[in-house]
């Protein structure tokens, strides 16, 4: 299947303050959220967020519900494309609507749902470039109240469309293995993906052949993204001459490694596919290798 150009992938925090003063603001997500205390997002929220903005939560609005059919596994399961655009309606997302994402951990959580909409064929989908610490530099204004307190504009049609991004499974993933137009590129922590640690999965180490990118290699000092042509350089040479159309990426859970679609797309590069269920749900599956660097 030949995936569309997306359109890009950005927006900043001056074009954002904007656009919301526009006749037709964007619809605003926050979806921060700390692995390591998945309230905090939420408490965060309701403190401080951009006007209008909705929460969102990783694992109850992100993830498939229990019981819900999911597209793939791992500890951040994907719910399918119908689940998600029944969400997407309840929260107010409409066919014309610019949607804008943003959150605290730098994009790496919020470009689930970018990456969620785009799997559902809505294109106007964009992350503010640095998050909430580049909307608090540029001056935007800021509000406070329940994340459960924002309701939906449900005015208006939201039709599911053909995808705009490609998911690969697991299952797929095994099935190429070794294969030469297969390049696995990992977007975890180094000391993760070698092994030496494992803090969230019950094995330690990396699919056998994946190269290793943390996701934050795409970030500047600034918390933004960097420039077209530093980005090009540095994929290029990870990838060392393979062909870029081949390139999957996974992290732990499938939530991390959606910088590295967005960095592929800023690069000019074929944007990579994302195997969701990720090494969390590799690890568990029964038969499948798993490699060490220590």
């Amino acid at each position: 299947m030949t995936v569309p150009a997306l359109p890009h992938p950005l927006i900043d925090a001056a074009t954002l303050r904007r656009a919301l003063g526009g006749p037709q603001p964007p619809k605003v997500f926050d979806c921060s959220f700390d692995l390591a205390d998945p309230d905090a997002g939420a408490r965060q929220y309701a403190q401080q967020h951009i006007p209008g903005a909705r929460y969102l939560h990783l694992d109850r609005d992100l993830s498939a519900r229990p019981g819900e059919r999911c597209a793939s596994g791992g500890r951040h399961p994907l719910p399918s494309r119908e689940a998600l655009a029944q969400r997407l309606r309840a929260w107010g997302v409409r066919d014309d609507d610019t949607v804008v994402v943003y959150d605290r951990q730098g994009g790496m959580v919020c470009g689930r749902l970018w990456w969620m909409l785009r799997w559902c064929g809505h294109a106007r989908v964009q992350l503010l470039d640095g998050g909430w610490a580049a909307w608090l530099a540029a001056g935007g204004e800021v509000a406070s109240g329940d994340p459960m307190a924002t309701p939906a504009d449900s005015t208006g049609p939201w039709t599911l469309r053909e995808p705009l991004v490609r998911l690969c499974s697991v299952a797929d993933v095994a099935a190429r293995l070794g294969d030469p137009t297969l390049t696995l590129v990992d977007a975890r922590a180094a000391a993760r993906y070698r092994g030496e640690v494992e803090s969230l999965d019950p094995v330690a180490g990396h699919i056998p052949g994946a190269l290793n990118r943390p996701y934050t290699d795409n970030f500047a000092p600034d918390g933004r993204y960097k420039g077209a042509a530093q980005l090009r350089a540095e994929w290029q040479a990870l990838l060392a001459g393979r062909d870029p159309h081949g390139v999957v990426v996974h992290c732990g859970s499938g939530v991390s490694a959606v910088p590295h679609v967005v960095a592929m797309a800023l690069a000019g590069l074929p944007a990579p596919a994302l195997m969701a269920g990720s090494w969390s749900e590799w690890c568990a599956t029964p038969g499948l290798p798993c490699a060490r660097s220590v």
